[in-house]
């Protein structure tokens, strides 16, 4: 393993905004690996001050590490406060285009891996269906926790999705003008309301349908040949990402090539992981990371 280093890249985007992308790489310069957080989060789900993390992990073992902060959240710029009008719609279509062409711009026209947890799998998903070109760009990826719909009925959908999700977060957003869920302590970062407005339909109905301009992904990209897809899963992840809802996201791009996997002590790992330590978890780095590195050196050459 090769010491790391890690440096902040800086994107801009068209409408003066800046987004942040941090870096990880050894020596040796491997395949690009793309980051992708969820909903009222940032790119620190995936590293640590201290050298911790997925990102650190895999930079270690030879890839060139890319963790985005949309725009906004984590080190992007400006934060989001009231006045900020944008919402996925933008991730999609500008956000994650410019943070993988910046890419391209360091390592030129080569293939990358995407790597997402929770809403950052919809967000890449919705992606490939907007611009097909990147199902030729993209090598694999692997979705952590990530759903679309959530259809499980247990006390925590009830207490973290009626309750926290379809009723304080809309009166945040009335208050407020934004969702400050750091500060409401139900998340690590801020999302504006156009972006919680648009993601919370999604979670609540089955159309996967633009409220912007009527774009169909759901139709869209079951005629696509996506790449490989891992999906993973964790036993403990009882609303924000249960197995059965991140399954059926699988089902919902239609016949591909993918594999899922719950995180599990009867299926081998030391932990019954959770929607959050199933990245964060000190344990993770021998337990799981290992075969997510191996997925992506199988799928490196292919």
């Amino acid at each position: 393993m090769s010491k790391v280093q890690h440096h902040s890249i800086a994107v801009p985007l068209a409408n003066g905004a800046t987004l942040a992308m941090q870096r990880f790489h050894g020596a040796t310069l491997g395949a690009p690996v793309l980051m992708l957080h969820g909903a009222i989060e940032n790119g620190r789900i995936f590293y640590s001050g201290s050298g911790r993390g997925l990102a650190f992990y895999l930079a270690r073992n030879g890839f060139d590490v890319y963790v985005a902060d949309l725009r906004g959240r984590g080190k992007s710029l400006p934060p989001i406060d009231r006045n900020s009008k944008f919402g996925q719609t933008e991730a999609i279509t500008e956000d994650i285009p410019a943070c993988v062409a910046a890419i391209c711009k360091i390592r030129g026209p080569i293939p990358q891996h995407w790597v997402a947890h929770s809403w950052g799998g919809v967000l890449f998903t919705s992606v490939m269906a907007r611009f097909p070109e990147y199902s030729r760009q993209v090598r694999s990826l692997v979705y952590f926790g990530s759903k679309r719909t959530i259809r499980v009925w247990n006390i925590y959908r009830i207490l973290k999705v009626d309750l926290v999700w379809k009723w304080l977060c809309p009166l945040a957003c009335l208050i407020y003008g934004y969702l400050p869920a750091r500060q409401l302590r139900i998340g690590s970062d801020s999302e504006t309301a156009k972006s919680y407005r648009q993601s919370a339909g999604w979670v609540r109905h089955d159309a996967w349908v633009d409220s912007d301009d009527g774009f169909d992904y759901g139709a869209t990209v079951k005629k696509l040949s996506l790449p490989p897809i891992w999906y993973i899963a964790a036993q403990n992840d009882h609303a924000l990402g249960h197995p059965h809802d991140v399954r059926d996201f699988m089902e919902s791009a239609g016949k591909q090539n993918n594999r899922f996997t719950v995180l599990s002590r009867s299926n081998g790992n030391l932990h019954n992981y959770d929607h959050i330590n199933m990245l964060t978890h000190p344990d993770a780095v021998r337990d799981h990371f290992p075969q997510v590195l191996g997925w992506l050196r199988e799928h490196d050459h292919k």
